[in-house]
């Protein structure tokens, strides 16, 4: 059946996918026989990596099973196998089990051989403490095909052909051409025109083609005088091209694809923004070739067409999929990593220049002598180079949140934050860092979420470590955040935060250890939790936990402003006396309510010492 393109929504966080992979790694060997398939599936439900805090999933669960899902620690298999029969799915555990399966064997991180269970060179990467999750998804995309011999949904006969995340490069680059010739600045594609045309693109041969349709679009759209004009033109125009493209006049079938082209259009973008070769402008509205890397870009335009590969058979497929040292990258040559490495030297330039004119100092890093390294050399020169490059920009970073109008702009995007446009859970974790950056003089605040070549986060930072740490003169401490406001904001962060905040501390001995941990409103449980840790211990040792709200800590950021205008100073040492303050509350209260009806009070107090 004809229809777009999609990457599968079965998991839709990357994090999701390594834990789906991390429990297959305990079946490597087995063979893939439905008893397998029906344990891979009971243990995912076993470490609560699938059914958690999902109301369907509850649905048809007894009060013992339900009690057992919102507990914060794993179930036993037999439990969880129990679970997963009451459930009574359609075909069995079996079958969820293949379809949890399915998403990790088209990324090319799990095989079978002769049907056993191989975790590929590429999973087994993505499994390491030090992965990149851009490498992971670049390494998979670049590969992904349709038509391909592992999978029947998308057919040679429906008129698929093409690599779809190569395609989109070259769709965006032609887009750019076009619109340039046109004497317009190119800006990528939007997300509309994304979801319109780059969904739609299966057949590689009509690149050119679907380009023509995008500016030939948007031209139209320039006409219309108002924004109703713009909705109706839309509406109508994307009724017409779905109704074109699956050639029917079925009015259920067209609303079917424009309705989902949404939420297809958000996962494919999520997911390749990970690769770090394309770039989110516009607020996130326009969809671009990461500039930083265009010599890569074009080099890998030049040598791939988006044409799927003849395969002789699915394990051929596979072996290439798999296989995380195939293909060679096109500029992995001498000569184009020299070119790398002399655009990047530019760019690092450009950002001291800057950082001059602030009057900012940095560590100067001298450039090498490439003249005679290898290439496995040369790629790591690559490599620190852009490390060196991100400490940069986060030097940046830290400058512009000096800006008194950087930091309302930062408290307003806090407040409204259930109505941003952009993936909520990373702008949470933005926006705290910039928060971070801007109420004291860190000597580092160090968030974990990935982030591509412009140092705009990617995604959330992965599960195994701490979202952000701060490094102070004083003490250090990490923050955690979340909008997770019911029972389950106790479960996926009661333990995990406690949890991170022991191995910070175990890591960073010389200075006293804290953990600001803030969500939009602070359920009863977590604060038990952290009570107990706080007042007592957390394996053997009291902890140093601070819990704030959204709007508490967007308090500190309106003390901070006011301070500002005052034309006085902000120090660490003014956020150490507050975070001492809060957790003295404990040593004359009785419990956690109590606890947490003190916090607003006790920052009312520090806020009137200090202005």
């Amino acid at each position: 059946m004809k229809k777009p393109w999609s990457i599968s929504t079965t998991v839709r966080n990357p994090n999701r996918v390594r834990n789906f992979l991390s429990v297959l790694k305990k079946l490597e060997g087995s063979e893939w026989n439905r008893e397998a398939q029906k344990k891979f599936q009971v243990m995912l439900i076993q470490y609560k990596y699938y059914g958690f805090d999902s109301l369907q999933f509850n649905n048809g669960l007894s009060g013992r099973h339900l009690n057992l899902m919102s507990s914060p620690e794993s179930i036993s298999y037999e439990d969880a196998e129990e679970i997963l029969e009451a459930k009574n799915y359609v075909g069995g555990g079996d079958m969820r089990g293949r379809q949890s399966f399915e998403p990790i064997e088209q990324m090319g991180l799990v095989y079978l051989d002769n049907n056993i269970v191989k975790i590929s060179s590429l999973g087994n990467y993505f499994l390491m403490d030090d992965y990149d999750l851009g490498e992971v998804f670049f390494r998979s995309f670049i590969k992904w095909q349709l038509p391909n011999p592992i999978s029947s949904d998308y057919r040679a006969v429906d008129g698929f052909s093409i690599k779809p995340y190569i395609g989109v490069l070259h769709l965006i680059k032609k887009v750019n051409t076009l619109w340039q010739e046109l004497e317009n600045k190119p800006v990528g594609i939007s997300k509309e025109e994304f979801s319109i045309f780059a969904l739609s693109l299966i057949n590689y041969n009509r690149i050119d083609e679907y380009a023509d349709k995008v500016i030939k679009y948007r031209n139209k759209l320039k006409e219309c005088e108002n924004d109703n004009e713009k909705k109706e033109f839309i509406f109508q125009y994307k009724k017409e091209f779905a109704a074109e493209f699956l050639n029917t006049t079925d009015e259920e079938k067209i609303k079917k694809m424009i309705n989902k082209s949404g939420t297809y259009t958000d996962n494919a973008i999520r997911y390749f923004r990970l690769t770090k070769y394309i770039f989110v402008r516009g607020n996130g509205f326009y969809i671009d070739l990461e500039p930083r890397r265009i010599i890569e870009t074009d080099k890998l335009l030049e040598a791939d067409n988006a044409a799927p590969v003849d395969f002789a058979s699915a394990d051929e497929y596979l072996d290439n999929l798999c296989d995380i040292k195939q293909p060679i990258l096109p500029w992995e040559t001498d000569i184009e990593l020299k070119k790398i490495i002399n655009k990047t030297l530019i760019d690092i330039k450009d950002i001291q220049k800057d950082l001059d004119t602030k009057e900012l100092s940095y560590e100067t890093v001298s450039a090498k002598e490439v003249n005679g390294l290898s290439i496995d050399e040369l790629k790591i020169y690559v490599d620190e180079l852009r490390l060196y490059r991100k400490s940069l920009q986060e030097k940046e970073l830290k400058s512009d949140t000096q800006d008194i109008n950087n930091v309302k702009e930062c408290i307003e995007k806090l407040k409204y934050i259930f109505q941003s446009k952009q993936k909520k859970s990373i702008e949470l974790e933005k926006l705290t860092t910039i928060a971070l950056n801007a109420l004291n003089d860190a000597l580092q605040i160090k968030p974990n979420y990935p982030v591509g070549d412009d140092n705009e986060p990617t995604f959330t930072a992965p599960a195994n470590k701490p979202d952000i740490e701060c490094f102070y003169n004083s003490f250090n401490s990490i923050c955690e955040v979340t909008l997770l406001t019911n029972r389950s904001q106790w479960y996926n962060e009661g333990q995990p935060v406690m949890r991170h905040l022991r191995d910070f501390e175990d890591k960073n001995v010389d200075k006293d250890v804290y953990c600001l941990f803030v969500a939009p409103s602070l359920h009863r449980d977590t604060i038990n939790t952290f009570w107990q840790s706080v007042k007592y211990e957390y394996e053997g040792t009291p902890q140093k936990i601070i819990p704030l709200t959204l709007q508490q800590l967007v308090t500190l950021l309106e003390v901070l402003v006011e301070l500002k205008e005052q034309n006085k100073g902000f120090t660490h040492n003014n956020l150490l006396s507050l975070y001492n303050k809060i957790l003295e509350i404990t040593e004359s209260v009785q419990n956690s309510s109590d606890w947490k009806q003190q916090v607003p009070a006790t920052i009312e107090s520090w806020k009137s010492e200090l202005l």
